[in-house]
């Protein structure tokens, strides 16, 4: 098995003067990543086969569901690439257009994750807290025209990808940067800065906005009516402080450490220690990240189950379409 002695580049000299000691990741991406594939893979492929073989009727959010389906699993599906090249300690044999597909793919689904989150976290909110408005606003046609629009975007944003994507020979091995070569960090970090900013940080403050007025909008009294639709809030309650804690503990981390070593690496930073806490950091979350692809089919399937069998069995038609819409 062949090593690498990681090291950053300086940006005004050819000399890597900082090593990185991180070897820890040889285990911990392999292993985590391995563990997503198999727990993530089945529990989406089975979240799939419900909603395209068991699903009459697709709701907007149904269709919402979907595309973040795929999106968790065509991610899940670069994980044995990742795993092969960390295993083998940042060894690279699938050549470099590969290598430029595998990161294409990884951010891609990554952010098509979180806006398709966003998506559903906009739907409910319009459901629980306007839901007459949302009979009108939100119907299947509009969600597939949203739908394609958000593809549209991630895959205009993470086209750089594939030009920033680069192989590098050290050492007697084939480097697949995670970022680019040294030449163009400062391009790429630049580049970064705005897909973070308008793939995380806005849908990131949607999630957070639309939870907390749909956490607010539950606790009234007025909303629903009867023990089972109190049971129904309650539940709902617990499933949105569910999903602002999924999403907070699997992308805010990673966006967070990778800002913070990013930062250092452009700043040319003298203390090696410094970049080196950052550095390992960074890679300590990423597992994060791929721990939401097997949180996904789980909380949202959870949730539409619990609002079914808390529909009260009286007619109700203001409480029907209001949980028709939510769900």
């Amino acid at each position: 098995m062949a090593t690498l002695n990681n090291t950053v580049p300086t940006n005004d000299s050819n000399v890597y003067r900082c090593t990185l000691k991180e070897d820890f990741k040889y285990i911990l991406l392999p292993v985590s990543y391995s563990l997503v594939f198999v727990v993530g893979l089945g529990l989406n492929i089975t979240a799939m086969y419900v909603i395209l073989f068991r699903t009459k009727h697709w709701k907007p959010s149904t269709i919402y569901m979907i595309n973040l389906n795929v999106c968790d699993t065509l991610y899940i599906l670069t994980l044995p690439f990742l795993i092969y090249y960390y295993a083998d300690e940042n060894d690279w044999p699938f050549g470099e257009p590969m290598c430029k597909l595998i990161r294409f793919l990884f951010y891609t689904n990554l952010y098509g994750s979180i806006l398709f989150l966003s998506c559903i976290s906009l739907h409910r909110f319009f459901g629980v807290c306007h839901p007459m408005r949302s009979l009108s606003m939100m119907d299947s046609r509009r969600a597939r025209f949203v739908s394609v629009g958000v593809w549209a975007i991630i895959l205009i944003f993470q086209a750089p990808i594939l030009y920033f994507s680069r192989t590098r020979h050290v050492d007697k091995v084939e480097v697949c940067h995670d970022t680019t070569s040294k030449e163009l960090f400062d391009e790429f970090l630049v580049y970064s800065s705005v897909v973070m900013f308008l793939l995380f940080v806005l849908p990131f403050g949607v999630v957070v906005v639309c939870n907390g007025l749909m956490v607010k909008k539950l606790q009234e009294p007025s909303v629903g009516g009867g023990p089972m639709s109190q049971r129904s809030k309650q539940k709902s309650v617990k499933m949105i402080i569910i999903v602002l804690l999924a999403f907070m503990l699997c992308f805010l981390p990673f966006h967070l450490n990778r800002s913070i070593y990013y930062t250092f690496r452009y700043l040319d930073q003298e203390n090696c220690d410094i970049l080196r806490l950052s550095n390992n950091a960074y890679k300590a979350t990423r597992p994060l990240v791929s721990l939401n692809s097997c949180i996904d089919p789980i909380l949202y399937f959870m949730a539409g189950q619990s609002f079914r069998k808390s529909i009260n069995k009286k007619p109700n038609i203001t409480a029907d379409k209001y949980h028709s819409t939510l769900l």
